[in-house]
């Protein structure tokens, strides 16, 4: 489980990284070589994803979803400066949660 955890959390960086650089590029009229470094944290974060072991493609995703949102809310308290508030906190605490009964469930 420790492997599964840092994949996502390589794969979030890239993607949230990837888009908030593409971001600046775009709307905060910066250099398009952000953009260009953008696009190519966003082709890692493709590749980064697949090397999870879990069999479905759809559960892998659903549940890197959560983290998504989790170290979404982190970035933008850490790099981009934006203190998230209490409901910030709970909506990715619920989304932890969802994380946590899909890859922990029993199943068959």
């Amino acid at each position: 489980m420790f492997k599964a955890m840092i994949i996502f959390l390589l794969a979030g960086l890239a993607e949230i990284g990837g888009g908030y650089l593409i971001w600046q590029w775009l709307r905060e009229d910066k250099s398009a070589i952000l953009g260009l470094f953008g696009g190519i944290a966003l082709v890692l974060y493709g590749v980064i994803v697949t090397f999870q072991t879990f069999p479905s493609f759809g559960r892998v995703y659903a549940a890197y979803g959560g983290i998504f949102v989790f170290l979404s809310v982190l970035w933008g308290w850490g790099i981009d400066k934006k203190t998230p508030d209490l409901y910030d906190f709970i909506g990715a605490g619920i989304c932890l949660v969802g994380v946590s009964v899909i890859l922990f469930a029993p199943r068959q």
